[in-house]
């Protein structure tokens, strides 16, 4: 007769079928049955990608893009108080659902500095007003 031991799996005591190759975890037969090595005792092999390809092909486009759009123009265009004069972020003045639509599109884009950037996102209703944002 097999001795009891409580079961990781139902938390029962019953005789313990496995517990090699379960990363450590002591399973009766039922709850054995139900969880192979293959399932949820190791890493997946296939996670699911962060983003779509689709999305995959346009981040790589726009970084390309933008790249070259701050090497042209390396100074920022805002210059609000605080401003570091080199541009090191793009911001894109069509926020919120429009901004899909704009997101590769240059003549949207302002070349900014971090502080001039977190000043835009930080004052919506100044930027608006300033046509920083639309």
């Amino acid at each position: 007769m097999k001795k009891l031991k409580v079961c990781d799996g139902c938390g029962k005591e019953r005789p313990i079928w496995k517990s090699s190759g379960t990363g450590g975890l002591k399973l009766c037969q039922q709850c054995w049955s139900c969880h192979s090595s293959k399932d949820n005792m190791q890493k997946p092999t296939n996670s699911i990608p962060r983003v779509s390809a689709k999305r995959a092909k346009k981040d790589a486009e726009y970084s390309k893009l933008r790249q070259r759009y701050l090497t042209e123009n390396p100074l920022c265009m805002i210059k609000v108080n605080g401003c570091t004069n080199g541009a090191t972020d793009v911001h894109h003045t069509y926020a919120g659902a429009n901004r899909e639509a704009f997101y590769l599109v240059q003549s949207t884009w302002k070349a900014v500095c971090r502080n001039c950037h977190d000043f835009i996102h930080m004052n919506p209703k100044i930027a608006r007003e300033m046509g920083w944002l639309k």
